[in-house]
């Protein structure tokens, strides 16, 4: 996370095709970190039933694992209902549809390249920024509230650390350093959130239907700058619009969809949790030690169906000498499979090799 941050909110009454919803204006976080999040909630519950369809176009920058701005592409996200929307992702390697019915069926349309990692994750980040509440409700995570600086700014932060259970009940936190979600005191908005080394910033936020959507989304491994978005249209469609009618060439995809899980944490009820069976350690280049060289390698991977790793993909790295022996040692990792009501499913997660120097 950067040492300087601008926050910047920007609360927009009313959008074109999109009427504001009359509402009390937030009187102020509470104290306990449950109720915050439960305050804050409202704003990001795009399943609400009494949202009107709208329609989100955004352009996105690629960055390397060093930081350096690799290529543009753009993403459309039309709602129509709590079940029913469409996003498409454009860049020049690169195209996607997907669509989900009302009837829950899932289509797709593709060509060129596979999406990368943030690319395909996009919708949660602008629209459901906050931890899934059957995660919290699970019992097996403790909430605590603390205060981090923000440029000339201090931010009531939520950390959600995961907890070990013996025997039946929770014991002392793991050595994860946990989820973190920063919040503006005044309006509820999500500011900051960090999670497996990767922070994201929220800046821009609007107000529609009293929801909040930011338009510049940013995210960093340390200083480095993995991704970012920026929101240029929100606006309102019709419950008829073309655009969520799959097109005559879509594939109807299997009916289990793939599931995003951050630091092997089961994302919702339901899901059995994988389990790490082989692990292979990396092996620490003996240039990569004479040169100093140490730090966390972060990794994107998909756990397939059968437990195993595909679709790596690098966000970040403190040195080329440490890339390719983390990429060798995790893609031969294996897991039992993640299930979801009994049947596997494919999972998204993100994996840090951390390499260390003797002292």
């Amino acid at each position: 996370m950067r040492s300087q941050l601008v926050l910047a909110l920007c609360f927009v009454a009313g959008l074109q095709g999109l009427a504001q919803t009359a509402a009390a204006p937030p009187q102020g976080l509470p104290k306990d970190p449950r109720a915050i999040l439960a305050a804050a909630a409202p704003f990001y519950d795009f399943s609400d039933p009494t949202l009107k369809p709208f329609h989100i176009k955004a352009t996105y920058r690629l960055y390397d694992a060093n930081g350096k701005p690799e290529e543009q592409g753009t993403w459309e996200y039309w709602r129509v209902s709590p079940k029913e929307f469409r996003s498409s992702w454009v860049r020049a390697d690169a195209a996607r549809t997907e669509w989900r019915t009302g009837d829950g069926a899932l289509y797709r349309k593709e060509s060129g390249k596979t999406l990368k990692y943030f690319e395909r994750n996009i919708a949660d980040s602008v629209l459901s920024p906050l931890p899934i509440k059957e995660m919290l409700d699970s019992g097996r995570y403790r909430l605590e509230v603390q205060s981090v600086p923000a440029g000339r700014d201090t931010l009531p932060c939520v950390l959600a650390t995961l907890q070990w259970f013996v025997n039946g009940q929770p014991s002392a936190p793991s050595s994860s350093v946990g989820e973190r979600y920063c919040f503006d005191p005044a309006s509820h908005a999500l500011l900051i959130s960090a999670s497996n080394t990767i922070g994201t910033e929220y800046r821009e936020i609007v107000k529609t239907q009293n929801h909040y959507i930011p338009r510049e989304v940013d995210f960093f491994a340390g200083n480095i700058k993995l991704f970012a978005l920026s929101v240029d249209t929100i606006d309102g469609v019709s419950e008829a619009d073309a655009a969520a009618t799959p097109a005559a060439d879509a594939v109807l995809e299997s009916p289990a969809p793939a599931i995003t899980v951050y630091g092997g944490k089961d994302p919702a009820a339901g899901v059995a949790v994988g389990r790490l069976v082989k692990k292979v350690a990396p092996v620490y280049p003996d240039m990569a030690k004479m040169a100093r060289v140490q730090g966390e390698v972060v990794l994107a991977a998909v756990i397939s169906k059968e437990g195993r790793i595909k679709d790596l993909e690098v966000l970040a790295t403190p040195s080329p000498m440490l890339t390719e022996p983390a990429l060798d040692a995790v893609k031969r990792w294996e897991y039992l499979p993640y299930l979801l009501n009994g049947e596997p499913v494919e999972v998204e997660t993100i994996i840090n090799v951390n390499f260390a120097l003797g002292r």
